[in-house]
Parts: structure tokens; C-alpha cells; sequence
């Protein structure tokens, strides 16, 4: 799917977020990476063979007492 050189990587590869994006929809809450990955705003994805993963936010750190 992607055309770029040096390719993003895969959809499956553990750094699939950093390809490029083709499509944006700030407005909605979505990208579209050449991957196929689908990134949502709370941190969620959509995988191209319909794999979800759920929104994985930083827990607040908490201070020391």
C-alpha cells in the first residue's frame, strides 16, 4: 500500500504509528495512515484486517509523599 521511500512500516510492525498520514479528519477524531492503520484521537486504532486497540493513555503520575 505505501509508496514511499523508504517505506512506513506495516500495520503489524511495532512502529506502525509513525507511518504517514494520507487522509486527516481532526474534526472527527481520525487519521488514516498509508498503512491502512486507522489512529483515532484517544489513542485507539483500527488495523486494516479489522484488529481494534483499545485507547492506551498515560496513567497520571502521582506524587511522592
Amino acid at each position: 500500500m505505501c509508496q514511499h521511500r523508504p517505506s512506513c512500516p506495516a500495520a503489524n510492525a511495532a512502529d506502525h504509528a509513525a507511518a504517514r498520514v494520507v487522509a486527516s479528519h481532526p474534526e472527527q477524531g481520525w487519521y488514516l495512515l498509508c498503512n491502512g492503520v486507522v489512529i483515532f484521537d484517544d489513542t485507539g486504532e483500527l488495523a486494516p484486517d479489522g484488529h481494534t486497540t483499545e485507547p492506551h493513555r498515560a496513567r497520571p503520575l502521582s506524587l511522592a509523599a
